[in-house]
């Protein structure tokens, strides 16, 4: 089927069909320099609270990700795989974590510990693409492996919060949310889930309370829920009281983390999972509190469920609060772009013995994506263009790009063949702050023509003829060669 498809989007003409597999997003650089400096902004974060830099690859062995061959011929879904020369299947990293895991395993003895690393780069996922969820995007996380803790959870949390603020959110636009994995426990526990999957349909019901409502979990705890398409999920059949109890402890939640943690307590009763639960967000509380943590920028969240079968303790989940109105006047809500929380039991893979450890990762494409839409990603200036007067003999051009560039200024001279106009259209099209003209009346009278586009096009809108246009030259004026640096440098500047 696959074979036939292909061949039916085959063009006729026999030519290859240009297109981009769906979640691999093509990138232009006002975008890519969004995404490094924001990158640098947040690993700047990290370093200064003590993290180290470290990059293990894209690729790794398909079992040391954890992710195992269900047959011989293929690996399992949500990685992109392929045998190597040896016959053993790689995969690309689906995210910095296992990598982490396998060379804190492999380096345990030579470690300083615990060890406490920063990673950033793409990450890979085989799944379904939307909407600022894509297969190829950029993560950056930091990680603590070998401290046990509720104090180390707290570190993270906070930092995960500066880091948001580095990362582009302020007040008010993003919070993390917290919560642990031994509460999820108690409550489940508490309404006698004692399966895997009466579980996980609770969980999974509970991580939809923001999408679907109070009433549409409530479905799903009980017989199940009939969505729009009218597809039915089955639920988790608890009775009325269980229902009423999971979704109390759901909406626990309080404006400041002490109301959190006395609502919390009420909800989940007592016992061994519910008591050490309360105990690890009190001792985060107290973390939290010593690293002078807003209570805006940090919320204790009993709905919070990620990572069902990888987190061991404390969970976080950075969300971004303010809704975004895109350029069709659509109101967009990213909502997750980052996460985290202790899994202690990764390293324990490679080991056979628990190495506790705890970490979190900003979405950086996806809080890209969120600034892009909202519009807060500028377009960036692009080079000085230096117009080719005389196309027989570029000399001059070269000449001129070369002196700006020496000056420390982005130029280049127009390499094509065309006329003046779209000379001029390539210097708009390419984001020029500057378009230079150096013709032979210029050369004789040791002068160069500058013309300050965007001033020019301000000017512009107030012409309305095209005699007046031509008559005033908008933004256009000459200045002795001599000065073209220092003149230009001023443009250049004032535009950014």
């Amino acid at each position: 089927m696959a074979k036939k498809k292909q061949d039916a989007d085959a063009p006729k003409s026999g030519k290859d069909l240009a297109r981009k597999p769906r979640g691999f997003p093509d990138r232009r650089e006002a975008l890519i320099h969004a995404q490094a400096e924001m990158i640098d902004r947040v690993t700047s974060v990290y370093r200064r609270w003590g993290f180290e830099a470290l990059d293990t690859g894209a690729w790794e062995y398909a079992d040391a990700l954890g992710k195992f061959l269900p047959d011989d011929d293929r690996p399992n879904a949500g990685v992109f795989s392929m045998q190597d020369d040896d016959e053993q299947w790689i995969s690309l990293r689906y995210d910095l974590t296992a990598p982490l895991a396998r060379f804190a395993a492999e380096n345990w003895q030579t470690l300083p510990k615990p060890f406490r690393r920063y990673a950033a780069g793409p990450v890979w996922r085989n799944e379904k693409p939307g909407p600022g969820r894509f297969r190829e995007f950029l993560q950056c996380d930091a990680d603590t492996v070998g401290a046990a803790g509720a104090h180390a959870d707290a570190e993270m949390v906070a930092m995960a919060a500066e880091a948001m603020r580095a990362a582009g959110a302020g007040d008010g636009e993003f919070a993390v949310r917290v919560n642990t994995r031994r509460l999820l426990n108690a409550v489940l526990d508490g309404v006698g889930a004692n399966s895997d999957t009466a579980r996980l349909t609770i969980l999974r019901a509970l991580d939809k309370l923001d999408r679907l409502g109070e009433e549409g979990v409530k479905l799903l705890l009980g017989p199940g829920r009939e969505d729009e398409s009218g597809d039915f999920t089955k639920g988790a059949g608890l009775g009325t009281s269980e229902i009423d109890r999971v979704m109390a402890f759901a909406k626990a939640g309080r404006p400041t983390r002490g109301e959190t943690l006395e609502a919390l307590g009420r909800a989940v009763g007592t016992g061994e999972e519910a008591e050490a639960g309360l105990a690890e967000l009190t001792a985060i509380a107290r973390g939290l509190e010593a690293f002078n943590c807003p209570d805006t920028d940090v919320l204790f969240d009993p709905s919070v469920v990620r990572g069902l079968e990888y987190y061991t303790g404390p969970v976080f989940e950075a969300e971004l609060l303010r809704e975004t109105v895109d350029e069709d006047g659509n109101t967009v809500r990213i909502g997750s772009v980052g996460g985290g929380g202790r899994y202690d039991d990764l390293v324990a893979r490679f080991t056979g013995e628990k190495v506790p450890a705890t970490g979190f990762s900003v979405g950086i494409s996806r809080l890209a994506t969120a600034f892009a839409i909202s519009g807060e990603i500028e377009t960036l200036n692009g080079p000085v263009v230096i117009l080719n007067m005389n196309r027989d003999d570029p000399t001059e051009a070269l000449k001129l790009a070369t002196e700006l560039r020496a000056a420390g200024i982005r130029a280049e001279a127009y390499m094509g063949s065309s006329g003046m106009r779209p000379q001029m259209k390539y210097a708009d099209r390419r984001g020029a702050p500057v378009a230079v003209m150096v013709g032979e009346d210029e050369i004789a009278k040791g002068v160069v023509t500058i013309k300050d586009l965007k001033e020019g096009a301000k000017q512009a809108a107030a012409i309305k003829s095209n005699e007046e246009y031509r008559e005033a030259r908008p933004g256009q004026f000459e200045a002795p060669r001599s000065e073209m640096v220092a003149r230009i440098r001023e443009i250049v500047e004032a535009s950014e």
